[in-house]
């Protein structure tokens, strides 16, 4: 492993450690809660869902299966909002630590005098970023993967892999537009407001514009419209969808490496 890599790994430790422990936490908490919901028809049922505003249930993923079923339960509450929001915030919090950070701390100065090309130092401080969050994810794969069989979910493994890899997925794309801002711009607090900006706005668009006309052509270029829309609890693998994300990350990689390397970081 490179050297700039493993050290980079070593910084983000105890930001890998505290977020690993926190989703897994969520993850756990909420799937607990399946068994009482699943055995109460008559409170979480899809008649009683539908009382909720429907502008509300849009943005929560529409229930669409209800609370009740297994699919329904793990899609409306860890794969639909909340899921996605830990691992975005995770990722930009570790894209963050790459550039705009160190840059602003004062740190970033004596890594480009080293003998290393600009280019490779934001290349290896992606790589360290997708390690990272990967680690995260498989952790807490393996979490859901456990409590969606010790609470009998009913839930394929395979659904739930697809599921993951979505979540894995958007997130290193969030991670990697923070460290592209923090490239060209060189400031946490302008990377996280184009990031914060863009995943609300991307959320918005993707679950209200399947029923407002005016915004709905904008899902196109929300980046959830290729996590949400395969809807991979349900039907697996959405591969196209996923090759998008995958494809969106590496163009905002391409875009941080020239940006980076034309920038004045005081050295």
């Amino acid at each position: 492993m490179p050297a700039l890599v493993s050290k980079s790994l070593r910084d983000y430790r105890r930001a890998l450690i505290g977020w690993t422990v926190g989703i897994c936490a969520f993850f756990a908490l909420y799937l607990s809660f399946y068994p009482t919901v699943a055995s109460n028809p008559e409170l979480y049922g899809n008649v009683a869902l539908t009382k909720f505003p429907g502008a509300m249930r849009d943005l929560i993923g529409g229930f669409e299966g209800g609370f009740t079923s297994g699919v329904g339960y793990l899609q409306s509450l860890v794969y639909q909002l909340f899921g996605p929001l830990l691992f975005i915030t995770c990722a930009a919090v570790l894209g963050n630590r790459a550039i705009a950070q160190p840059e602003e701390s004062g740190t970033l100065e004596l890594v480009v005098t080293l003998p290393i090309d600009r280019r490779r130092l934001v290349l290896e401080r992606f790589a360290a970023l997708a390690l990272g969050l990967l680690a995260v994810a498989a952790i807490s794969l393996v979490l859901v993967l456990g409590m969606v069989a010790a609470v009998d979910m009913d839930v394929p493994a395979d659904r739930i892999l697809a599921g993951h890899t979505g979540v894995f997925l958007l997130a290193l794309l969030f991670g990697t537009l923070t460290l592209t801002v923090g490239a060209a711009a060189g400031r946490r607090g302008i990377a996280m407001a184009v990031v914060g900006t863009v995943a609300v706005a991307g959320y918005v668009v993707e679950t209200m514009g399947k029923n407002v006309d005016a915004v709905s052509w904008l899902r196109w270029i929300s980046p959830f419209h290729y996590y949400l829309d395969g809807r991979p609890i349900y039907q697996g693998f959405p591969m196209v969808d996923y090759l998008v994300l995958a494809g969106a990350t590496v163009v905002l990689l391409l875009t941080a490496m020239p940006a980076f390397d034309r920038r004045d970081v005081g050295v």
